[in-house]
């Protein structure tokens, strides 16, 4: 019998693995996979942001609430009763909807939890596909959807407000009980507090920020005007974004663009600087040179704040090694000799030392920098 040969392979290599404190970028929610794209930001012009999962959470939430008389006793005078209202419309709804699947029904029991709204048990439940939910509470039927599964009509005390939210590009649910509107709700995609912030700061940085989005123009308006953005694109079909980045490029600026989304690929390898959403599709996270991973827009300053102080570290590195260089070793080679000024070699060789050191020191200053 024939003895088989053993085959030793060698072990893959052990590496050693030190306890090494992670990067500035990293520690503060920003991996950098392009390190041009870092050294690029500080001369970014415009930021070009994607609307739905950027600078919105790309879910929808309850933005407004509208009550008129019929949610209480009586029309509602004072502040107190006016709330007092609005807490019932949206019991009312929530406690409906909570029977409900439907994106918007989550966005309204959302609300009610986060008002800590106690709801009420709901007998008779039915989803009517397109239209809305309806039930008993109280013994008294409660639609929450449109106005012609209630067969009603929009009240005057309603209209001004929900004409205004419609305009908006809001969704609006009405709540009607026993054939009476009480009031409505508007839903829309939930704006991120952290935008205004990251929106602000970029402007004051003296940053163009600009806005594109799928939507209609009048949701890309009122978007744009929450955000105090200026300058928007509404109605952008996913192949028109990268000719959106080039058409701002189109005067010279340096362009940075946020997204999240497959349709957002194309836009971000355009741009001169692709950021992605870390929450975003892998093709979108592929296509950039930066990832947030906090999925923080106020993180896009900090990128900006970073590259700006990296290269400020590097300018003043490359002086005081410039200044050694041209001053300590001519004079330590006694290039000035036969005016009598000579560095002693001894000495040149200290000041050597001290500038590696000096530059190394420098640069560690930028761990402590606050972004």
């Amino acid at each position: 019998m024939q003895k088989r040969r053993q085959v030793m392979c060698p072990s893959p290599p052990r590496w050693r693995v030190g306890k090494r404190s992670p990067t500035l970028a990293a520690r503060r929610g920003i991996l950098v996979r392009e390190r041009l794209a870092l050294e690029s930001a500080r001369d970014i012009d415009v930021v070009l942001f994607d609307k739905t999962g950027t600078l919105t959470l790309g879910q929808q939430g309850v933005t407004d609430i509208f009550s008129v008389s019929g949610a209480a006793a009586e029309s509602p005078k004072t502040e107190a009763e006016k709330e007092k209202a609005t807490q019932e419309l949206l019991r009312l709804a929530a406690s409906l909807e909570a029977n409900s699947e439907h994106i918007i029904g989550r966005a309204i029991v959302s609300k009610a939890r986060e008002q800590k709204v106690d709801l009420l048990p709901v007998q008779d439940f039915n989803a009517v596909t397109g239209q809305g939910v309806v039930g008993k509470i109280n013994g008294q039927a409660v639609i929450v959807g449109n106005l012609a599964l209630g067969k009603a009509k929009v009240p005057a005390a309603l209209e001004d407000q929900v004409v205004r939210a419609g305009k908006e590009g809001k969704t609006i649910v009405f709540v009607v009980r026993d054939g009476t509107v009480l009031g409505a709700l508007g839903l829309a995609d939930v704006i991120r507090e952290e935008s205004r912030a990251a929106v602000n700061a970029l402007q004051k940085m003296q940053v163009r920020v600009a806005m594109l989005t799928g939507d209609s123009k009048d949701v890309a308006t009122w978007v744009a005007r929450e955000l105090n953005i200026k300058e928007f694109f509404a109605e952008v079909k996913p192949a028109q974004k990268a000719a959106m980045v080039k058409k701002l490029q189109g005067d010279g600026s340096r362009v940075a663009m946020v997204g999240d989304g497959v349709n957002d690929a194309p836009a971000l390898a355009q741009a001169d600087i692709g950021i992605a959403i870390g929450a975003g599709t892998d093709v979108a996270i592929e296509s950039a040179g930066i990832i947030l991973i906090k999925n923080d827009p106020r993180d896009i300053v900090k990128i900006m704040r970073l590259s700006r102080a990296t290269y400020r570290k590097m300018q003043q590195n490359l002086v005081w090694a410039t200044g050694y260089n041209i001053i300590a070793i001519p004079l330590a080679a006694g290039v000035l000799a036969s005016l009598g000024i000579l560095l002693p070699p001894a000495l040149g060789a200290l000041f050597m030392s001290a500038s590696t050191v000096i530059v190394a020191l420098n640069a560690q200053v930028l761990r402590t920098m606050r972004l």
